[in-house]
């Protein structure tokens, strides 16, 4: 065997390795925030030795799917290379930009969702709405911004677009930090009872009115932010 070609095998074992690691991060085999098996129980696992699962983890490392953690082990970060990459290129976003991509996703999701969601889904958005009234009620600004999210993540999915729930969710970290500044800036624009008609609209099936609801809703924080001008981000 040449030394080109044992190069080459090295290479093509290490990339099935990685392959075969992606593949149990995205299908949720290995869930985010959980640790992975050891070094000695993945080369049992992928039967390999221990230096191709080194490079395999560190190439995933690199890409953001995993996280080393010292003395304690290495565990799933992300279970999207696109989450990263766009969590990356987002991290430091205009405020205003976010708005404006928050406000194409959820306006178009609204209308889909008026005219696709089940009985069960209409449910699932009530309660949420409900626990959204009373985390605002609340005055736990943490609790106002986790309950918003799940709302609106739960009419993405109602809106039964695939493409568009996993655009949503791989910015719902960005989407969730603009929520944060909104509630934060301008609270006393803020009511328990601000999404009320946007359910309703859902769940009467009126797209139209749905799309008014979430776009006026968004106007709120839009606006602002246009008049404030754009920094050129």
């Amino acid at each position: 065997m040449s030394a080109r070609s044992g190069v080459s095998d090295r290479s093509g074992l290490i990339d099935r390795a990685v392959e075969q690691l992606r593949a149990r991060i995205t299908s949720g085999e290995w869930a985010v925030g959980s640790r992975i098996p050891t070094e000695p129980a993945l080369a049992a696992l992928l039967g390999v030795g221990r230096n191709t699962v080194r490079e395999a983890v560190q190439s995933l490392v690199h890409a953001g799917l995993l996280m080393r953690r010292q003395g304690s082990g290495t565990y799933v970060l992300s279970d999207s290379e696109l989450t990263v990459v766009m969590g990356r290129q987002i991290a430091d976003a205009n405020h205003q930009h976010v708005l404006e991509v928050r406000r194409s996703l959820e306006v178009e999701a609204a209308r889909l969702a008026a005219r696709r969601r089940s009985d069960a889904e209409v449910l699932t958005l009530r309660a949420l709405n409900t626990a959204r009234q009373e985390a605002f009620a609340s005055g736990d600004v943490d609790a106002m911004v986790s309950a918003d999210l799940e709302l609106h993540r739960a009419i993405a999915a109602a809106a039964r677009n695939p493409v568009l729930l996993s655009l949503y969710e791989h910015l719902v970290d960005a989407i969730g930090a603009n929520i944060r500044t909104n509630v934060v800036g301008l609270l006393h624009t803020q009511s328990a009872d601000d999404h009320d008609a946007l359910v309703e609209a859902i769940a009467l099936g009126d797209p139209q009115r749905a799309m008014d609801e979430i776009t006026s809703y968004l106007d709120i924080y839009v606006e602002p932010a246009e008049r404030a001008g754009v920094t050129g981000r």
